[in-house]
């Protein structure tokens, strides 16, 4: 029997019947009477342990992207995990190293190809808007719209896509200090949509390399909205790696993807994402910040122990009496 939707990621559609408890972070998530699709957004701040964006970073081909939502929900959809998925995947790689480099089909093609995902599994969409003008039509196929890093203090983009109604997934710019994404989201909400969250993707040091500091994740909890961590593009060392015709493109650390997964996780984010590839090695973009599809469940098992028992997502009551024997 084939699964629905609701079967699949019952946390993102079921209604809310309980609260979270006195001593756990609440925020504003979203307004009553929405849409079931922007319910995804209440749900994503109570999800156990958290919820996952995950996908091929473009879309390489309709049959490439069918073979990896059908395999990634499979695994996500797991009795033993039971996580809420938001299936993810570009139609347009705007913001290229090179001009001669692989973008995608397009945001017409594009767009076609991930609705028919979305009918074809039941799962939500996301994927990232680089222009105002693209707002609209990714907003009649996308259930979260991503404004990419180097574009998160844009006003009009920002507006644009508030105006569509979907969750906006906000990623902080490499550039950015974590307080800024306040003001990112905030400019989201005064146009008129509260759906709004905000991603840690790293931090730029030097010119080759970014880092990941993790008091950031909890700093940029005052945004005031659900917080994901993206796990992959915070290990780009972007243009960082010599081509043999003198160019360059971005190289990154694969191996180091579990280690910034388990930090992530153990300070309590909301959601993870994270970009998923069946053969890394040969992908079009990104390919040394992908994570391995046979090695997919293994990394999420762990994580998923791992933010389990930690208590990250409560606040911790630091008493500063004196103490005396």
């Amino acid at each position: 029997m084939e699964l629905s939707a609701e079967d699949l990621i019952p946390d993102f559609y079921a209604p809310v019947v309980s609260s979270p408890s006195s001593n756990t972070r609440t925020r504003p998530l979203m307004e009553t009477g929405q849409t079931a699709r922007p319910r995804i957004h209440l749900r994503a701040k109570v999800a156990d342990p958290f919820f996952l964006l995950a996908g091929p970073n473009v879309i390489e081909s309709e049959e490439h992207v069918f073979k990896m939502a059908k395999h990634i929900r499979t695994i996500t959809s797991n009795s033993r995990f039971g996580l809420p998925l938001v299936f993810k995947s570009s139609f347009d790689k705007a913001n290229r190293t090179s001009s001669k480099s692989f973008r995608g089909p397009g945001i017409e093609e594009g767009l076609k190809i991930l609705e028919k995902v979305k009918l074809a599994y039941d799962l939500p969409i996301v994927t990232d808007v680089h222009e105002s003008n693209q707002c609209e039509a990714v907003g009649r196929v996308a259930d979260i719209i991503q404004i990419p890093a180097f574009l998160c203090r844009q006003t009009d983009l920002l507006v644009a896509a508030s105006k569509t109604g979907k969750i906006i997934n906000i990623k902080k710019g490499q550039f950015c200090a974590p307080s800024v994404m306040i003001n990112s989201a905030e400019k989201v909400r005064l146009a008129g949509n509260p759906n709004v969250m905000v991603c840690e993707r790293g931090t730029m040091f030097g010119y080759h390399d970014l880092i990941v500091d993790p008091r950031n994740l909890e700093w940029i909890r005052d945004a005031n909205c659900p917080v994901v961590a993206d796990i992959t593009h915070s290990l780009q060392q972007p243009a960082g790696k010599q081509l043999e015709d003198g160019g360059v493109a971005s190289g990154g650390l694969r191996e180091l993807i579990p280690c910034i997964g388990r930090t992530a996780v153990a300070v309590g984010v909301d959601g993870i994402f994270m970009e998923v590839h069946d053969d890394p090695l040969n992908a079009p973009v990104d390919g040394p910040t992908q994570w391995p599809l046979r090695n997919l469940e293994e990394l999420l098992e762990e994580l998923i122990a791992i933010a389990r028992v930690s208590k990250g997502k409560r606040q911790m009551k630091i008493d500063l009496t004196p103490f005396f024997d």
